[in-house]
């Protein structure tokens, strides 16, 4: 009998090496004593990782990795030596075997993977951040998951609260976001989360005004929002009194004069501008409530310039990205690496730049869970004209780059043509120098490998610009 310990048991980093020796070695399924968690015996046998390998590694289908990786986080105590002998049989020649639905150790790991799956959607929907007194945009919350899924579940929170730090922390395990990377530890206890604080009240204000009385279903509502999560939901507390209260709204709803639709059109509001001389602090805390036009509402957040405030050149690009928009920082994404790849190549220093945008809100088309990219309209570009203005009278840089057609005519005039006139200085009426490329997301679109690299050389040649006279 061979000894495998899987540490951490959830990892599928810790497990598949393991597996992959034992498949290679020839131990069949019975042979192995799978000690991770609470199966470890009084006399474990010797170790896989000591077995020379007796064949290749064969090749398993991807769907097996997705399951396995999902099977693991489940806290079934046999759940390893499940995925072996699943792992050993695919081996072995069954190659369909997961397409067999009625299969006994199929259709248990199945219902291990969906019973993980319910769980990461009950973290993703439960979990409730509280402030961390004394510390700006810093964040906690307490969760109790039915199994192991924090580091399955923790990348989620990473995208959709990117731009505050935030830590959750479990009974086995935490989790805490810096907000450019994860960092886990160990467990804690529900006393480490403060006591409500003032988002709690907005929670159960928001919760009030969605419930509604005529889908009232108390069996139902309990199955997907059980019990034991209410304890850690501020919105619970007023599900008594909404509950009580249901049967006389329905009444009031029925008894009410139908009122024809109206459509709402949203209130363009222009937001006071800051003087120049209040500096750029208070130029961004201004645009982040600009709802000048329609970009404000399906975006995250406004993403306003970011660099010293003495920097002699100022960046500006067309408008901010799907990770941008989401962490609320210019040039972050792909764009933004590729930006920093070139400046790097040419001895450059990005933090002692400013980078900003002509356009400050997120652009997009959703297609099914995707935000795919949409080229803002001249109504857009003309609403943060005044923004774009504000930080250049704020900033008044040496050196303006435009990183696009889109930006070079919002400095520029929109008369422009970037493919005729770029690598080449233009001055503004306060002779500011001008110097306009094309933007780094145009070189990732280029497919061809020789077009690719003949757009990034040419890139380089137009940044090389920007250099010192001296400078080789």
């Amino acid at each position: 009998m061979y000894s495998a310990k899987v540490d951490p048991p959830w990892d599928g980093a810790a497990w598949r090496p393991l597996a992959r020796a034992a498949l290679r070695a020839g131990v069949a399924p019975p042979d192995i004593d799978w000690s991770g968690d609470a199966q470890a015996t009084l006399m474990p046998g010797p170790s896989l990782d000591s077995l020379p390998p007796l064949r290749a590694t064969p090749r398993v289908p991807s769907d097996f990795l997705s399951l396995a990786d999902a099977v693991l986080c489940h806290r079934d105590p046999q759940r390893h030596a499940l995925l072996y002998r699943l792992l050993w049989r695919i081996a072995e020649g069954e190659r369909g075997l997961l397409e067999r639905a009625t299969d006994p150790d199929v259709r248990r790991a199945q219902v291990l993977e969906k019973a993980v799956g319910r769980d990461s959607h009950k973290m993703k929907a439960f979990v409730r951040f509280r402030a961390v007194p004394g510390h700006d945009n810093t964040f906690v919350a307490w969760f109790e998951p039915a199994h192991y899924i924090l580091d399955r579940v923790a990348p989620f929170f990473a995208r959709r609260f990117a731009g505050m730090h935030w830590a959750i922390s479990t009974p086995y395990r935490s989790v805490r976001w810096d907000g450019a990377a994860l960092a886990f530890g160990p467990g804690g206890a529900p006393g480490d989360v403060p006591a409500e604080d003032a988002q709690e009240d907005a929670w159960r204000i928001y919760y009030a005004n969605i419930f509604n009385p005529a889908r009232l279903n108390p069996t139902m509502m309990r199955q997907e929002m059980p019990q034991k999560y209410w304890k850690n939901l501020p919105e619970a507390a007023e599900l008594p009194r909404l509950i009580q209260g249901a049967g006389a709204r329905v009444r009031d709803m029925a008894e009410r004069e139908a009122q024809p639709a109206r459509r709402r059109i949203p209130e363009r509001v222009a937001t006071p501008l800051p003087a120049p001389s209040e500096g750029l602090a208070a130029a961004r805390r201004a645009a982040s409530d600009c709802r000048a036009c329609p970009l404000w509402q399906p975006a995250t957040q406004t993403v306003f310039g970011e660099g010293p405030d003495d920097a002699r050149v100022m960046v500006v690009g067309e408008q901010p990205g799907d990770e941008e928009d989401l962490r609320g920082r210019p040039f972050v994404g792909p764009s933004g690496k590729l930006l920093d790849q070139a400046l790097a190549e040419l001895g450059l220093d990005r933090s002692t730049f400013y980078l900003t945008n002509a356009v400050k809100h997120f652009r997009f088309d959703q297609r099914g869970k995707a935000r795919l990219h949409r080229n803002p309209d001249a109504l857009h570009v003309q609403a943060c004209q005044r923004w774009l203005m504000l930080e250049l009278a704020s900033l008044r840089p040496d050196i303006v780059l435009c990183l696009g057609a889109t930006a070079a005519r919002a400095v520029l005039g929109p008369g422009f043509r970037l493919m005729q006139e770029r690598g080449r200085w233009h001055a503004l009426p306060d002779g500011t120098r001008v110097l306009a490329t094309v933007h780094p997301s145009w070189i990732l679109r280029q497919r061809d490998p020789a077009a690719r690299e003949s757009a990034w050389r040419g890139f380089l040649h137009d940044l090389r610009l920007l250099l010192p006279p001296s400078a080789p």
